[in-house]
């Protein structure tokens, strides 16, 4: 899923630089919802961070025209990770004392996601006891506290108590949320599920697909930092907040959205499983009879159409067979152009559709062939993204 960080904006001059860390969080790839505080609306617009954000801001717990929302508690359930920068001494002493008497304070109480505090003042505030005491029962608490820089501060004074680097706090984040981003820079084209071939406008022809392990992949592909485009038939799966969820019903609305967002991607992964065949004889009414007699026609094979226009692209296909698996999963490797067969027999238990685990055989151009155990989509879904890495 796409990860959130909420970022709570307090009164100090610092506050423009929290500007800076929307944007790099957006270039990042994250969802950005930001909290303010009144005093910090008079250094920076809220219209400012949410042009940044391209998100509604939230200040005052008591906004008129709105939705009714209780929204201190829809962002806390939000959030993947609450950071407050700047922080001032003010508010990081009334989280520290369980005060919650506006938006920020009220929502950082109620989220339950690791808090990062950024403090931002004066340096004599910053070392002064009291201060230092409320820092320390913060950090007990398991607050993580980004430590303030030395130097020149607004006042004139010299010392610490300056804001951390934006880009500093940015990284910070990026490592919680993002541990392991050997993806980020690539967009991965996805399909997952079953299309649907209409009879009749009340009857249609598909298959058992559910779309977990074309999903499970999207949501390991977007943990590690991709672009995800994910393409999808009918899925019994929740799918991930994505801004390129496209559904289609049938196997030629597929292969138009496929093509179309070819040129987006680095990789193709093709997971769902399109029909065959679809009806040639569909009609627009209902069928009212007691035997139904369908003709069915050929349709486009997406993957090698995919191969065909492919150049530097990496092509993964999958292979759901019931007999003599390597065999039809090596004519489909070749046949198609892949760069990777996912091979494996649907009648095998643990294997196959509707269920949460997988036995598959990876088969590359080269002859190498790895088979995997059973395992559940969503860990073959990163065994998968790493041997895709591998390839030449």
């Amino acid at each position: 899923m796409k990860k959130t960080v909420v970022l709570g904006v307090t009164g100090c001059i610092a506050a423009y630089k929290a500007c800076e860390i929307v944007s790099s969080l957006k270039k990042l790839n994250y969802d950005v919802r930001v909290i303010m505080t009144q005093n910090a609306t008079e250094f920076v617009s809220p219209l400012t961070f949410e042009t940044l954000s391209n998100n509604k801001v939230v200040v005052s717990t008591f906004e008129k025209n709105r939705e009714f929302n209780v929204e201190h508690i829809s962002y806390a359930k939000l959030a993947d990770i609450f950071v407050v920068a700047p922080a001032t001494a003010n508010v990081i002493s009334k989280i520290a004392d369980g005060i919650a008497d506006d938006m920020l304070t009220t929502t950082i109480m109620a989220t339950k996601a690791l808090k990062i505090i950024c403090p931002a003042m004066n340096t004599a505030m910053y070392e002064n006891p009291l201060f230092q005491q409320n820092l320390k029962k913060l950090k007990d608490l398991g607050y993580l506290i980004i430590e303030p820089e030395s130097g020149p501060l607004a006042c004139g004074d010299i010392g610490k108590g300056r804001l951390a680097d934006p880009q500093d706090i940015v990284a910070e984040i990026d490592k919680r949320l993002t541990p392991n981003p050997d993806y980020r820079g690539k967009t991965i084209l996805i399909t997952a599920g079953a299309t649907e071939e209409a009879i009749d406008s009340v009857r249609f022809i598909t298959n058992h697909s559910s779309g977990k392990m074309g999903i499970s992949i999207a949501k390991a592909a977007l943990a590690r930092g991709a672009k995800v485009i994910l393409i999808h038939g009918r899925v019994s799966e929740m799918l991930p907040d994505l801004s390129s969820n496209i559904y289609v019903k049938s196997t030629e609305d597929m292969y138009k959205e496929v093509i179309k967002n070819l040129d987006k991607c680095d990789i193709v992964i093709k997971a769902a499983a399109p029909s065959d065949y679809k009806v040639k004889n569909f009609s627009k009414e209902k069928i009212k009879a007691t035997n139904i007699n369908i003709e069915l026609e050929k349709n486009i094979d997406i993957a090698a159409e995919v191969g065909k226009r492919k150049d530097n692209k990496k092509l993964i296909i999958f292979a759901a067979e019931t007999s003599d698996l390597l065999k039809h999963a090596k004519n489909k490797l070749n046949s198609k152009n892949a760069d990777l067969v996912v091979a494996n027999d649907v009648l095998a238990e643990g294997a196959g559709f509707n269920v949460d685990t997988n036995i598959v055989t990876l088969i590359k151009p080269n002859g190498d062939i790895i088979s995997l155990e059973k395992m559940l989509k969503t860990k073959l879904a990163d065994v998968l993204l790493d041997n895709i890495l591998l390839l030449d």
